[in-house]
């Protein structure tokens, strides 16, 4: 059964930094553009960053790009999202997405149209 597992969220306190983790049982793994949304209270749920399959393809949100860096492993099976230099804006539930492609190298930068989703982990920027 096909399954995202996101890990590593908490709070920190802003320019700290946090790693997020996705553990994800989507096979083949390789043909999976994972990515991570973020829905903070009251706003509609946003992209932040995709990787294509072949893992050397990324897209980046603009109010993130310099900060965060996406990154898979194949070994694992699992997607990775470094955030540095966090600010309260970066406050929200961060998501875990995958989306088969038939290509490794294709990408995807869209906040809707994955197919499997995790179920959030909560990230608290404090000021």
């Amino acid at each position: 059964q096909e399954q995202l597992v996101e890990s590593g969220g908490g709070n920190v306190q802003a320019g700290n930094s946090l790693r997020l983790s996705c553990a994800a049982s989507v096979r083949p793994f390789s043909h999976y553009v994972m990515a991570w949304l973020r829905q903070a209270p009251g706003k509609e749920r946003e992209f932040v960053a995709s990787v294509s399959g072949s893992g050397d393809i990324t897209r980046y949100a603009d109010s993130v790009k310099g900060r965060f860096t996406i990154s898979r492993d194949t070994a694992k099976t699992t997607a990775y999202l470094q955030m540095n230099d966090l600010n309260s804006e970066d406050t929200a539930v961060y998501y875990c997405a995958a989306l088969w492609r038939s290509s490794t190298r294709q990408i995807v930068s869209t906040a809707g149209g994955w197919r499997y989703w995790g179920q959030g982990t909560q990230v608290t920027v404090s000021s």
